[in-house]
C-alpha cells in the first residue's frame, strides 16, 4: 500500500535551517508530482511546496520562496524539503503528499499524504 512517511521535524531557533524528508513507498515514486504542506494550529492548510516528476520544475508558496528548496531522489523514493531562515510564522505540521492531478500550481489535488512532522520554531 501507498506509504509516505516524513522526518526531520523539531525544534530550531529562529533563523535556524531543517531539512526534512519523505520516504514514499508502495507506489512508482517517479512517475508523480509531490508537494509539501502544512497546517499550524487555528490555520488553515497551505501548500507550501511542489515538484514535478523529472526535478525541473518547482512551486513555492510566497511566504517560503527564497528561504525554502524542494528536491527528490527517484532513486531512494524520497523527497526533501530544505528549509533556511527559519520563522515563528514557520511552525506547524509539515506533511508530504501525492499529487492525484494538478489544476494550479498553487492547488494540487492529492489522493495521499503522511502524518506529518513538527517543526517548531521558537527562540
Amino acid at each position: 500500500q501507498v506509504q509516505l512517511v516524513e522526518s526531520g521535524g523539531g525544534l530550531v531557533q529562529p533563523g535556524g535551517s531543517l531539512r526534512l524528508s519523505c520516504a514514499a513507498s508502495g507506489f512508482a515514486f517517479g512517475v508523480y508530482w509531490m508537494y509539501w504542506g502544512r497546517q499550524a494550529p487555528g490555520k488553515g492548510l497551505e501548500w507550501v511546496s511542489g515538484i514535478n516528476t523529472g526535478d525541473d520544475s518547482t512551486y513555492y508558496a510566497d511566504s517560503v520562496k527564497g528561504r525554502f528548496t524542494i528536491s527528490r531522489d527517484n532513486a531512494k523514493n524520497t523527497l526533501y524539503l530544505q528549509m533556511n531562515s527559519l520563522k515563528s510564522e514557520d511552525t506547524a505540521v509539515y506533511f508530504c503528499a501525492r499529487v492525484r492531478r494538478l489544476m494550479a500550481l498553487a492547488i494540487p489535488s492529492i489522493d495521499y499524504r503522511g502524518q506529518g512532522t513538527q517543526v517548531t520554531v521558537s527562540s
